[in-house]
Formats: C-alpha cells, sequence, structure tokens
C-alpha cells in the first residue's frame, strides 16, 4: 500500500489520484494566462476540486520548452498568493508547488503547501533535497535534463528507459540520504525527450515500479499527443485520455492534468476494470 503524508493526512494511493494543473504563469504552453487574476484562479480551482482533484498544483514558472527565466521573487509571489487565495476558500486543498527552486519551495510550504513538486529533480537547485527533507513533505522527483530554456537540444540517448531509470534510482538514494520520506518519481514526458521517446518511455512504465516509488505521469495535452495527432494543444483531449488510460493500466499512480474530470472518469473507469478481474 503506497501513502503520501501531506502534513499529517494520509493519502491513500492504491486507488490513483488526479492532480490539477494551475499555472499563474502568462506563457505556458496550453493555458497561459488564464488563471492569473484570483477570480480566475479561484474558478479553476473549484472546478477542479469539484471534479475530484485530490491535488491542486500551483506554478508560476513555464516550463515549457524555451520559456523565459524570471526572478525567484517573482515565482515566490506569484505562487504565495495563490497558495493563499486558494487555501482562504478551500482551506482543505492539499496544494503542491511546482517549482525547481528551494526558496520558492520553502516559503510555498510556509503558506500551506503540501507537496513539493520539482522538474528538475533537485539538478538545478543544489539546496533542494536538503530542503525537502527539512519542510518534511512529500516530493515529487522529475527526469529532466538541462533546463526549460535547453532540454530540448538535450535528448540523446543510447536507451530512454535506461537512462531514466538510473538517472532517478541515483537521485532517489540521494533524497533518501538526505534524510526524505515520501519520494514520488514522475519520468518527465517531453522533457529532454522527443515523441518517439516518450513514447517508448510510456510503452516501459511498468519499469519504474523497481524503484518502489509512487509514480506520477503528466502527459496532458503535451506535443508527444498533439504533434502526433497533426493538432492543437486545445484539441488534445481525447489523445490524453487515451493515454492516460494506458497509464493507468501500467501503474499510474498520481495523473497531472488540465482536465480533471475526465481524468477522474479514468481512474474510476481503470478501477472497475481491476475489480473485475478479482472476482
Amino acid at each position: 500500500m503506497k501513502t503520501l503524508n501531506c502534513r499529517g493526512k494520509l493519502v491513500d494511493l492504491d486507488v490513483p489520484k488526479v492532480m490539477g494543473i494551475i499555472n499563474i504563469t502568462h506563457d505556458s504552453f496550453y493555458d497561459g494566462g488564464k488563471s492569473f487574476s484570483t477570480n480566475q484562479l479561484l474558478r479553476q480551482a473549484e472546478k477542479m476540486l469539484s471534479a475530484g482533484a485530490t491535488f491542486l498544483d500551483v506554478g508560476g514558472y513555464s516550463s515549457r520548452p524555451g520559456a523565459d527565466d524570471i526572478s525567484v521573487e517573482e515565482e515566490t509571489d506569484r505562487i504565495l498568493r495563490a497558495i493563499e487565495a486558494i487555501l482562504k476558500e478551500f482551506p482543505d486543498s492539499k496544494i503542491s508547488v511546482d517549482t525547481f527552486r528551494s526558496a520558492v519551495a520553502e516559503a510555498a510550504i510556509h503558506q500551506g503547501a503540501s507537496i513539493i513538486n520539482d522538474i528538475s529533480g533537485g539538478s538545478l537547485d543544489p539546496n533542494m533535497f536538503d530542503t525537502a527533507a527539512k519542510l518534511n513533505v512529500p516530493y515529487i522527483l522529475m527526469h529532466m535534463r538541462g533546463t526549460p530554456k535547453t532540454m530540448a537540444t538535450l535528448s540523446e540517448y543510447e536507451n530512454v528507459t535506461v537512462a531514466v531509470l538510473k538517472d532517478l534510482s541515483e537521485k532517489i538514494a540521494k533524497a533518501r540520504a538526505a534524510g526524505m520520506n515520501d519520494i514520488i518519481v514522475d519520468p518527465g514526458f517531453g522533457f529532454a525527450k522527443n515523441a518517439a521517446q516518450s513514447f517508448e518511455l510510456l510503452q516501459n512504465l511498468e519499469l519504474l515500479k523497481n524503484l518502489d516509488t509512487p509514480l506520477l505521469v503528466g502527459v496532458s495535452r503535451k506535443s508527444m499527443i498533439y504533434k502526433t495527432l497533426n493538432t492543437t494543444p486545445q484539441e488534445a483531449l481525447n489523445g490524453t485520455t487515451a493515454l492516460h488510460m494506458i497509464a493507468l493500466s501500467k501503474g499510474a499512480h498520481i495523473l497531472r492534468v488540465h482536465d480533471v474530470r475526465e481524468a477522474v472518469e479514468c481512474v474510476k473507469l481503470t478501477e472497475k476494470l481491476r475489480a473485475s478481474s478479482e472476482h
């Protein structure tokens, strides 16, 4: 049984959970600028929570390929305002802070967030592992190379699955040595990986069970879907749903998504299928 301790509340991952994406950025690839005003932010949070999201992932720094850099102060300000507004309106929310900067993560946890979601898996801030261990909150460790600005040029692998497994297992060992308890891994679809590599990773997803941590999958509306289907992020919901069913069948514990209701439906159908096979 896999559980996460979110500020003293245990979240059971035996039934997969859904994490709704809230980007407080102008330039995210799908929903940039959508939740910038407090009203829009709260409407989006309410919609996601009522649709069945267990977590809300709040990010103030766009990680799309080639995204612009912003200061720690600006990122912190965006995130803290969002967390404060959400927790005032929905005090039981479990908020994940999407940042690779330890100072932003620490400020967000003190503001009431429960999870750190680090796209760099500790590689862009040497203080991140110690900070997450000290704060004693679940930590999402993602595989990426380089930075959001450079990652598209760093997708040379002899074998992408082997490389990701090796990198994640080494980082898990470092994170445990730093004193971290709850670690979730994310293979980082689309981060320093082209579409073919992302599909290869999805095909081999079961192998990540060897890491013995909960597994988060973030494929929602990504280019591996819309470029394959020759469409746009706006039209990639059906493709996203198809890959969510595959990810769940291969052992995903958390789906990080733009469209919560549809992802929750995927979980319900997968659970029904699982229950029928147990009879």
